[in-house]
């Protein structure tokens, strides 16, 4: 079986960039950026990460639950403390106790299921952005769109998790590991080196999920891509610029009251849209490159429109007119 409108040639590595330099690509991302309203989609989605983020940390604190170690999700969330702007990362810390110790114990389990369902409404979101990006219509029924996100959002949930765990247990699963063994001082301290570089991948892993299999649109598989690279580097830079900004430079609390944590907040999630959609781009004019994936005409306005986008035709394929 082969993907839509692909032969059965070899898979070309994205690294090539589709034989386009880095400077034509970075123009073509640009142009593609601009087309597709990128900046505009990204304050969409960081609209839809507000109502999923809580009940996604509600969704990974009963999944920490699970896990017999005492205030996990407290040391979790210290890292959250070292990316978030500090009064963004007070209120999320605030309210998702407040959540918790809010709800019986029969509430609280329903209230996973809720809480994975309204999470996948954030991932749903990404799913239409990134449809936008690799210029393909929306040919999946509803329910199995929601499926796909209730898979990523589970999928992309304990990527996240176990990279957090080695990123916070990593010594000691590496000693425990390394006495079960039989092994020396000298096996714990490589997986003490190892433990950033694999949560560096595990999380780069996740993306390339989301860009592998949230596009309704046959793409094969790599594990790491430039687009994902591109999306967790820039994620990362702009969440410690934003951190250092709102810290030395200017006080949002000052101009926007008791909702400046709450603008921090939506702020953060922005950029974060922001970086996923652009690594979505660099992906999809590699793609596009390497002739896997032919773009259509650009798509409508994000602020309005029917979004009519359509697929490449496929030989054979009824309706497949030029």
């Amino acid at each position: 079986m082969t993907d839509r409108g692909h032969t059965d040639r070899p898979a070309a590595s994205p690294w090539r960039l589709g034989g386009r330099s880095v400077w034509h690509l970075v123009q073509r991302v640009f142009r593609r950026v601009c087309e597709d309203e990128i900046l505009d989609r990204a304050a969409g989605l960081s609209y839809y990460f507000v109502f999923a983020l809580l009940p996604t940390l509600l969704f990974l604190t009963a999944l920490v639950g699970l896990l017999p170690l005492p205030d996990l999700m407290s040391r979790l969330l210290d890292y959250a403390d070292r990316v978030l702007p500090g009064d963004a990362a007070s209120l999320l810390r605030k309210t998702l106790a407040e959540v918790v110790s809010g709800a019986s114990g029969g509430l609280l389990s329903i209230g996973v299921f809720v809480a994975l369902w309204v999470a996948s409404s954030g991932m749903l979101s990404i799913v239409t952005a990134l449809n936008v990006a690799y210029r393909v219509g929306v040919s999946r029924p509803w329910w199995k769109s929601r499926l796909v996100a209730l898979g990523l959002t589970i999928g992309f949930s304990l990527f996240t998790l176990t990279a957090l765990l080695l990123l916070v247990f990593g010594g000691r699963i590496g000693e425990a590991v390394a006495r079960w063994v039989g092994l020396g001082p000298l096996f714990t301290l490589a997986w003490t080196l190892l433990q950033w570089p694999v949560a560096i991948v595990l999380a780069l892993t996740g993306l390339t999920l989301v860009y592998h299999l949230a596009p309704a649109v046959g793409r094969r598989w790599h594990w790491i891509t430039p687009g994902s690279i591109f999306a967790l580097v820039a994620w990362l830079v702009m969440s410690s610029a934003l951190r250092l900004y709102v810290t030395e430079f200017v006080n949002y609390n000052a101009t926007y009251g008791s909702i400046g944590s709450v603008i921090l907040l939506m702020l953060w999630l922005y950029a974060s849209g922001v970086a996923l959609l652009v690594g979505a781009e660099i992906d999809s004019v590699v793609d596009e490159a390497d002739g896997r994936d032919a773009a259509p005409p650009p798509t409508p306005p994000a602020s309005g429109g029917k979004i009519v986008t359509t697929s490449p035709p496929v030989s054979g394929r009824p309706g497949g007119a030029s």
